[in-house]
């Protein structure tokens, strides 16, 4: 856990408990507590916002490249059969 050994953390321990106290000790412990949980809380927070942030400009990005696809789409080559032109090759089969 960060790196400490057993008999770091308890020197720290003591050091802490000289310092302040037995009577202070579980109030620290308990801010100490919150003030984690609150920078957990702000962290997931942008974490969110950020990845929020991602997926919408993912999908500006493809809305924008789904319309320069469809205005860059060239004219058919060639145009479509006239009804009289299909008649013709349909009697042409049904004749074989």
């Amino acid at each position: 856990m960060f790196g400490l050994s057993f008999q770091e953390m308890l020197l720290v321990l003591v050091i802490v408990l000289l310092l302040f106290g037995p009577k202070k000790l579980p109030e620290l412990a308990r801010l100490l507590g919150r003030g984690l949980a609150e920078f957990r809380k702000a962290v997931n927070d942008v974490r969110s916002s950020m990845e929020l942030d991602e997926i919408s400009r993912y999908r500006s990005q493809e809305k924008h490249s789904n319309r320069s696809t469809h205005d860059t789409d060239p004219p058919p080559s060639h145009p479509p059969e006239s009804k009289s032109g299909s008649d013709q090759s349909n009697r042409s089969i049904s004749h074989e």
